[in-house]
């Protein structure tokens, strides 16, 4: 028996050939391998003779596998392609394609070849296998933590019985590397062994010995080639300073991922990744390109390690010489003159050479003041720009910017993709783009900011198509849009009347009335119409009870935008007890409203006009009310001037939200026939409340990028009396300080609670209650999540108020000041949930423990 051996270590070569050529010349080779090993020897067995020098030809008489335990021999007899009867060559390519074919199947770690029987013109082959082992379980050895592990288990995706092939292996470790690599390890070291489980047949255990050493971290990014500049300017030290074309900070700032070790570095950690470094060598060079040195470029670098573990970087910047703008030519345009396009354009001869602010004044600025802007919004759909360099002196690039304006194009279809909850009509309605308009690319954008508006939609994922038809000079636009959850359960905890009260509210968003007495609708309500119904329930028990339930129907009649609002709620606060022991106040309310949106000044505006009517019912009450039996009503009528032009709602990066409301009663004291009001009981003084009640509120969002955002705030409030002798009412005052969910509606005199971090609640106003206060607010947000499941962000704030019991002592800056930090967390189910830790720093005079470092915890709030 003559047998050719096939082992793993001397045939990776072999395989390496096959693999990468797949053609007949690789065969070939193989062929000749398998001579060259055998020496061209010649074999007798049983008087026969096969000359290695001279193929000889012969019939397979039969086919056989020996080592297989695992696996089926009939299909693997199959994958060699060899059959009995089979005429073969030997030696030749017969053989060699069968067994490459084995070794494909990443199966085996050996493959022998036996031939016996051998004739004059028939040969019986033998194929004996070595199988790889098969995953039993694996295992990490090291100073490695349980959720590194976990990590790695789920990057490796190793499960039981997978074969353990040299590549699986190498793979794993290769990705453990990385994964260690990516953390700033650079010194990782990953070995394996395989141990055989005596358990389990033809299984093993796979155990990854890790050592990650220290974590290496940057020294210092030492930078040569820079060119001085001197500064005239005398410093303090009355010395010339010297600047660089990129200063210091510039240069530290563009490299966004690899930073040098600080201590006081809290969001960006120290550490080494090869790709994040050469991306950041890019940005160096964009920086410079942006100051003009448009033939900057990084000529050298390297990287070190030092005795201390540390890495230092070191790099050599060939800056060249600053370029500046030079003439700027426009040819091609018809619609707008030369002066036109250059005064859009805003760039002016001698300034410094940008091409990125070039294209953004060409093709897209945030503002939408960029020439190309300038012709979407007038139908020009298929406008291109094509900016030249047509020469170039004394590094000044004079430009020429070739325009081609096309026609207008008129918008054919408007289609709505990946509302699965919401009506197609409830979208189309708020869209700015109709069919046959012109094109216009502020009314996509204005588009986009109003369905985020309505909060049924992840902002993060809008997308429009724009499908253009230059034949026809028409254009398709799709709005692709993703639901979001926008349903509420709002659930809240306060102290109110010396008792804990508990409140759960839901809300349901977009609500379909029309569809109540459809069964097939409810899931679990009728839902897309882009009504709003609230319901909500508050009670401590036996003492206090409160039920409020409004609508909101957003286009009343279905063809303009005019909202119909209307709400309905009663509260009953007691001692608990029954007969004639009992005391008890009863609040019954009704609103009803009609809102309307403006087109001028600005469409951004809105107008509310509402008629609300309070009642309050005293049975042998001992409470806040002056008087103890009897009844108040407070009918008023208030109009509210509103302009929003926020972004969105979860996370507002850019736009401003005014408020200006009037509340007021009739003047009843104008008609009744009382000289003097001091004679009057206070129960028939305010049987008919009457007030007049102004309310101020300004927002305003400033992005540094988009995810770090300014937000800043002021507002006011003023309660004021038609009538010097009854004096300014009792309800509806101003009560700030806190959380803003102190009595969590408890208290039913119509007061209005103000939120100020910092002092504990009601703390800033007097006991009967504030009729003017203010407040101003500065907060720096940080978004660490924009998921539409779960908005987060952090802040840090600024904040002032204060509130006093008439006109005549109102000081705008005499406020108590605070300052904190916190986070937000908007939760679709519940809403906006907040941790704020304020810090007062003013007393509160008569009340020195209401300032100070506070927690206030916030639910449905947004200060």
């Amino acid at each position: 028996m003559q047998s050719l051996i096939f082992k793993q270590e001397n045939v990776d070569l072999v395989k390496h050939t096959l693999n990468s050529m797949k053609n007949k010349i690789s065969l070939l080779l193989f062929s000749l391998l398998i001579a060259n090993t055998l020496l061209n020897a010649q074999e007798s067995i049983d008087n026969f003779t096969i000359d290695y020098t001279q193929p000889k030809e012969y019939v397979l008489s039969g086919i056989s596998l020996d080592g297989v335990n695992f696996l089926s021999k009939s299909n693997l007899i199959n994958i060699t392609g060899l059959k009995i009867n089979q005429k073969i060559t030997i030696p030749g390519n017969d053989i060699s394609v069968a067994i490459n074919k084995l070794w494909k199947q990443n199966l085996f770690s050996d493959i022998n070849v036996e031939y016996s029987n051998i004739t004059n013109d028939s040969i019986d082959l033998k194929i004996i296998l070595e199988e790889y082992p098969r995953l039993s379980k694996f295992k990490f050895k090291g100073d490695i933590s349980k959720s590194d592990i976990s990590t790695l288990k789920e990057d490796m995706q190793l499960i039981r019985g997978k074969i353990l092939t040299q590549n699986l292996v190498k793979n794993s470790i290769n990705k453990i590397n990385k994964f260690y690599i990516d953390k700033g390890f650079l010194n990782i070291k990953a070995d394996h062994t395989i141990v055989k489980d005596t358990i389990s047949n033809n299984t093993s255990i796979l155990v990854f010995e890790i050592n990650k050493y220290k974590k290496v971290k940057i020294n210092d990014i030492i930078i040569h080639g820079r060119k001085e500049i001197v500064n005239n300017n005398k410093t303090f030290f009355n010395k010339k300073d010297t600047v660089y074309a990129l200063s210091n900070r510039k240069l530290k700032k563009s490299m966004k991922e690899t930073k040098v070790k600080n201590k006081w570095r809290f969001f960006k950690v120290s550490k080494f990744i090869k790709s994040n470094y050469e991306d950041d060598k890019t940005n160096i060079i964009s920086e410079y390109n942006n100051k003009g040195y448009r033939d900057a470029k990084i000529t050298k670098d390297t990287t070190y390690l030092n005795n201390d573990n540390t890495l230092t970087i070191e790099m050599t910047i060939d800056e060249g010489e600053p370029y500046l703008f030079g003439n700027i030519t426009f040819i091609g345009n018809t619609k707008f003159t030369n002066e036109d396009l250059i005064r859009q354009l805003g760039i002016e001869k001698g300034d410094v050479f940008n091409q990125s602010i070039l294209d953004s004044r060409l093709f897209g600025s945030q503002e939408g003041t960029d020439i190309s802007s300038l012709y979407l919004d007038d139908g020009y759909l298929f406008f291109n720009a094509t900016p030249v360099e047509v020469s170039t002196n004394n590094n000044s690039i004079d430009l020429e910017i070739r325009l081609y304006e096309g026609e207008q194009a008129r918008i054919n279809k408007i289609s709505v993709n990946g509302n699965t909850k919401t009506q197609d009509h409830v979208i189309m309605r708020e869209l700015r783009t109709r069919p046959g308009d012109l094109f216009k690319r502020s009314d996509i954008l204005r588009s986009q900011r109003e369905l985020a508006q309505m909060q049924y939609f992840d902002p993060e994922a809008f997308d429009v198509k724009v499908d253009p038809n230059p034949s026809r000079n028409e254009v398709d636009i799709t709005y692709i849009v993703s639901e979001k959850s926008s349903d509420q359960i709002q659930m809240q905890g306060g102290w109110g009347g010396g008792r804990v009260v508990g409140s759960l509210g839901l809300t349901f968003n977009n609500f379909s009335s029309k569809n109540i007495f459809n069964r097939k609708k409810w899931k679990p309500l009728p839902s897309g119409d882009g009504q709003r119904l609230s319901l909500r329930a508050s009670s401590n028990g036996s003492y206090y009870q409160n039920y409020n339930m409004s609508f909101t129907e957003p286009w009343l009649g279905g063809k303009k935008p005019t909202s119909l609002q209307i709400s309905l709620y009663r509260s009953i606060s007691s001692n608990g007890l029954t007969d004639e022991e009992r005391q008890e106040i009863q609040v019954s309310g009704l609103s009803f409203g009609i809102g309307k949106r403006l087109k001028k000044p600005d469409d951004y505006f809105t107008i509310y006009n509402g008629l609300n009517f309070v009642q309050y019912k005293l049975s042998n009450s001992q409470s806040f009310f002056s008087f103890r039996n009897g009844e108040s009503n407070n009918v008023n009528y208030q109009i509210t001037i509103g302009r929003n032009s926020i972004d969105q709602i979860n996370f507002p990066r850019k736009g401003s939200n005014f408020l200006l409301s009037l509340k007021a009663s009739p003047p009843y004291s104008m008609f009744d026939d009382v000289d003097d009001y001091s004679t009057l009981t206070d129960q028939e003084k305010y049987k008919w409340v009457e007030y007049y009640k102004w309310k101020f509120k300004a927002t305003w969002f400033s992005p540094f990028t988009d995810k770090l955002i300014l937000a800043t705030r002021t507002e006011f409030g003023f309660l004021g009396a038609y009538n010097e002798g009854l004096g300014i009412s009792p309800f509806e005052r101003f009560y700030v300080g806190g959380d803003g969910l102190s009595g969590m509606g408890y208290m039913n005199d119509g007061r209005e609670l103000v939120a100020l971090r910092g002092y504990s609640n009601n703390s800033l106003s007097p006991q009967t209650g504030a009729t003017i206060y203010n407040k101003y607010t500065a907060e720096l947000r940080y978004a660490l999540s924009l998921n539409p499941a779960s908005t987060m962000y952090a802040l840090a704030f600024l904040e002032a108020g204060n509130a006093w019991d008439k006109f005549d002592n109102f000081n705008p800056f005499g406020v108590k000041r605070t300052v904190g930090i916190g986070v937000k967390i908007m939760l679709p189910m519940v809403g906006m949930m907040g941790l704020d830790y304020g810090w007062g720093l003013d007393e509160i005079p008569g009340n020195p423990d209401a300032n100070g470092g506070q927690f206030h915890f916030s639910i449905g709030q947004n200060f």
